[in-house]
């Protein structure tokens, strides 16, 4: 299969949320969002944007990061939001469900480099690095599987 991508420059944090409330609009479960970049880069808060446009009711989303998965049920059902920062073992991703929850539910992965072989192939990938000023993100998305094909022209309206 060839890879697709789609390259957005976001001005703002909102910005940004918005970005993330549009993708989110077209998830359901089995889809899996790869969040790469650097510290600071803006994962968590692509992540809790989505998180939050999908709560049926608004809800405090803490970061994953000392917890490593927060789970969350969502109007397109359950939401798995982890951060692998703290990973050191395969085996830890195998105890925290991950896999299975991969086929049941909508999964936002930060630091999925941590999954090695474990990555889904089906996968949408987000890069997202720092612009030319403080609040300014680039966002790259790539994805193989065509089922994000029609759920990438969601960004056609930024």
């Amino acid at each position: 299969m060839a890879e697709n991508s789609l390259s957005l420059v976001l001005r703002s944090g909102d910005a940004t949320a918005s970005a993330a409330a549009l993708l989110a609009s077209q998830l359901r479960s089995g889809d899996t969002i790869l969040l790469h970049g650097t510290i600071g880069a803006g994962k968590t808060h692509f992540a809790r944007a989505i998180v939050q446009s999908l709560l049926t009711a608004p809800e405090d989303v803490p970061s994953p990061t000392f917890t490593l998965v927060q789970t969350y049920q969502t109007r397109f059902g359950p939401l798995w939001h982890s951060d692998l920062y703290r990973i050191g073992a395969m085996d830890e991703i195998e105890e925290l469900g991950l896999l299975d929850a991969f086929d049941v539910a909508i999964c936002l992965v930060e630091w999925p480099d941590r999954l090695g072989t474990l990555c889904p192939a089906s996968a949408l990938n987000i890069w997202l690095e720092d612009g030319t000023n403080e609040d300014e993100r680039k966002l790259t998305a790539t994805w193989v599987d065509t089922r994000w094909d029609p759920k990438m022209t969601c960004w056609t309206k930024l």
